[in-house]
């Protein structure tokens, strides 16, 4: 399937989103790969996995870069060498980039009901307005809550950051498709904006730095 969605968010900023149904030959005689980048997709013993990686370049294709322009520094943080910003996430079938002149993250997460049993490991100061016996809302809000944290911590990515204790995401309706999230972690101090939304049963989470 060719680009599933692409979401201009502002003249700065935008999401493309992949629904991962080609076979893996089919991807792999669209692109073309630097050696390290070979070398990686040969490790993945997966091949879901593998397709995820290729999908990402074909979505990196489709805003008129290539894997030669594609970097990941020491921690795996991608970046590209110019002005511009890139997010990566896959979840399952699906593959989405966001990419900007602003610091951004994106995270893609599929809404399940395990998401429930693990909620205390990730949440504390969100337990003030999460209503649990809404089993449904409850899972779409804690998809949200996850997808937000996964979202900043890939824009900071610093050792010994917390999810439950270092990362806040302030209340938020499902329906308003966005919130306020901040990071206190040792004498930093971060604020975000959030915007979420449901692809299908995903929930597609991204966060900009202020």
């Amino acid at each position: 399937m060719p680009l599933f969605q692409t979401i201009q968010f502002n003249e700065n900023t935008k999401i493309l989103i992949w629904k991962i149904t080609e076979s893996f030959d089919e991807l792999y005689s669209q692109v073309t790969l630097k050696e390290k980048t070979q070398r990686r997709l040969d490790g993945m013993k997966s091949e879901l996995h593998q397709r995820a990686f290729l999908s990402v370049r074909m979505l990196i294709q489709e805003m008129g870069f290539t894997d030669k322009d594609l970097h990941y520094d020491e921690f795996g943080k991608p970046y590209f060498d110019c002005h511009n910003y890139i997010s990566i996430t896959h979840s399952y079938n699906y593959a989405a980039i966001i990419i900007s002149e602003e610091t951004v993250g994106i995270d893609m997460e599929l809404q399940r009901e395990k998401i429930i049993r693990i909620a205390d490991k990730f949440t504390d100061y969100e337990c003030s307005y999460l209503e649990p016996d809404l089993t449904e809302d409850y899972i779409k809000k804690l998809t949200v809550i996850w997808g937000a944290k996964e979202a900043i911590f890939k824009i900071r990515n610093e050792k010994g950051i917390s999810f439950k204790d270092h990362i806040c995401v302030e209340d938020f309706s499902l329906n308003e498709k966005q919130t306020s999230a901040s990071l206190y972690f040792d004498d930093l101090v971060k604020d975000f904006d959030v915007h979420y939304l449901e692809i299908e049963n995903f929930t597609l989470v991204y966060a900009f730095e202020n």
